[in-house]
């Protein structure tokens, strides 16, 4: 059986919430398996703590809330803070290097992105949620790349598919080429 269990954490305005409705949706409508997408954000919009918990499976998903992620994508600080004492042996971390300083002396699978430096170099940091989305896709391999790219071409507003895609390809590159260094 398998099941992945992942939480995607960062603040209100970072597109967190984005991100884990696109991965639910590639799995269940194009990747043919059973997903659930559970969103828990504060009262404020914009700065607040955020996070999305996606859980894949092949068999059905009885229980849809996460305790201890197989995989933890984190772009603030206080996500990590939050997540990180939750974390499993085995748990997959990836984090937003230019946002996220983790505190224990060894992470056994970390792997850093610079997802918000990459956004802004493609002329919108609003993209970073997305580029964590492909570095999180290269790593994990928890969703086909066909499968997600047309979950974000379709989830996406209007006008913004092509920067979307672009932002996706980056960090999906970049992970091929971390998991080619270690």
């Amino acid at each position: 059986m398998s099941r992945d269990e992942i939480i995607l954490g960062g603040l209100g305005g970072q597109g967190i919430i984005l991100a884990g409705y696109i991965l639910a949706k590639a799995a269940s409508l194009f990747d043919g398996k059973n997903a659930t997408h559970i969103q828990d954000y504060g009262p404020e919009a914009r700065g607040g703590a955020c996070q999305t918990q996606v859980v894949i499976s092949d068999e059905e998903i009885s229980y849809p809330y996460i305790d201890n992620p197989s995989v933890l994508a984190v772009m603030s600080q206080g996500a990590y803070d939050k997540g990180s004492p939750n974390m499993r042996p085995d748990t997959v971390l990836l984090i937003d290097e230019d946002l996220v300083k983790p505190k224990r002396a060894k992470h056994k699978k970390l792997f850093a992105i610079p997802a918000t430096r990459i956004a802004q170099e493609l002329g919108r940091a609003a993209v970073a949620n997305i580029v964590m989305l492909g570095f999180v896709a290269a790593i994990t391999k928890v969703g086909s790349v066909e499968a997600i790219k047309r979950a974000v071409t379709e989830s996406v507003p209007k006008g913004t598919e092509e920067l979307n895609i672009k932002a996706f390809d980056r960090g999906y590159s970049y992970g091929l080429d971390k998991l080619k260094s270690v």
